[in-house]
């Protein structure tokens, strides 16, 4: 049983989606097509705002929203040591740097209790995460950014369609990875916004901050939605509802199944879209090694805190992240999409039994 199944997804909307390529193979407008400002129309009425802007990947979203928003060199940006690294690689795309604040004990998202001691005089904004499609405690977060005069640009790669998300801040940044719940054929993102400066100079950042053809006002880049992707975003669109509720089905489902089993289930939330159902165990490796005897394929997501890749071990600090440290140890994610049947899960569970007996 594979842990994403893309070729059943695809099946399912085949005939549209070849259609939606037809269209545009007919238009041959392969880049800056019709399909590209329909899709953000509606993706903007989805998210409940008045602006999305089309660009190449999720990561690109969320370096442009940081850079439209106003985040400059020398800024910091926090964001949860908890997250996946394309967070911190867009904060430093943007030319800041990233200060990590740990997770919440019981969401597994980024605590606000944790956010007041990672505040300097060069504190610009934060960068919460909507991990694992969960949203974040909106409210707390907006209040303690208000009082202290910082820009919120939302993380919401995971969360498409969750209730809330996209306009907590100044703006959003959503990826349409192939395995997201609403996903592409291959790289794609959007910034949306309800700010008319902020998606006006998106749209610029993303076309090398060009204000007309050939005039660049400021140095921008090349991360425009394809056509192609964007045609095939709105052949899926009208599907993302049931397929979110199909997620929220199995998840609770998977709630009641594993009730009485040894693994720590992830706290409810009636607003998540569940991207993906995660649980902890204490000894991830024999775990996830018994489920794959049975024919059940896991993944995890992340088996590291930012601070703990070579790459960035600089942003730890002293006392380091103990919540954040504790989950990337026994995280596991369990098999969790729209075309995964009753009678799949059900086989996950008796996996998971077996292990526990």
């Amino acid at each position: 049983m594979p842990f994403v199944d893309l070729r059943a997804e695809t099946a399912s909307v085949r005939a549209e989606l070849e259609a939606a390529l037809a269209r545009t193979l007919d238009e041959a407008q392969f880049v800056g097509g019709a399909a590209v400002a329909e899709f953000e129309r509606a993706w903007a009425e989805v998210c409940g705002v008045t602006h999305a802007v089309g660009v190449a990947s999720g990561t690109d979203a969320l370096e442009l929203a940081l850079r439209a928003v106003g985040v400059e060199a020398g800024d910091e940006v926090i964001v949860p040591a908890n997250t996946c690294i394309p967070t911190v690689a867009a904060v430093e795309a943007a030319a800041a740097t990233p200060v990590l604040v740990d997770a919440d004990p019981a969401a597994w998202t980024i605590d606000p209790n944790a956010l007041a001691g990672a505040v300097t005089q060069r504190t610009r904004a934060l960068v919460p995460v909507h991990l694992y499609g969960r949203p974040v405690e909106g409210d707390a977060i907006s209040a303690f950014a208000r009082a202290r005069g910082l820009t919120i640009v939302e993380d919401a790669a995971q969360a498409h369609g969750a209730r809330g998300v996209g306009s907590l801040g100044a703006a959003a940044a959503f990826s349409f990875y192939p395995t997201k719940n609403l996903g592409a054929l291959g790289d794609a993102g959007a910034i949306v916004t309800d700010d008319d400066e902020v998606a006006e100079r998106a749209r610029r950042l993303r076309n090398y901050g060009e204000d007309a053809r050939y005039h660049s006002i400021e140095r921008g880049t090349n991360s425009r939605l394809d056509t192609l992707q964007a045609a095939v975003l709105l052949a899926k669109l009208p599907h993302l509802e049931r397929w979110n509720e199909r997620r929220r089905e199995l998840a609770a489902r998977y709630d009641r199944l594993l009730a009485d089993l040894p693994v720590d289930r992830p706290e409810w939330d009636d607003r998540s879209v569940w991207h993906l159902y995660v649980v902890r165990v204490r000894d991830r490796d024999a775990f996830r090694r018994a489920l794959q005897e049975r024919g059940v394929e896991t993944a995890v997501h992340y088996p590291r805190a930012v601070h703990e890749h070579p790459a960035y071990d600089h942003l730890g600090r002293a006392g380091g992240f103990p919540v954040a440290e504790a989950l990337v140890r026994e995280v596991v994610s369990l098999p969790l999409h729209q075309s995964l049947t009753d009678a799949e899960q059900g086989a996950v569970v008796e996996a998971i039994a077996a292990w526990a007996a």
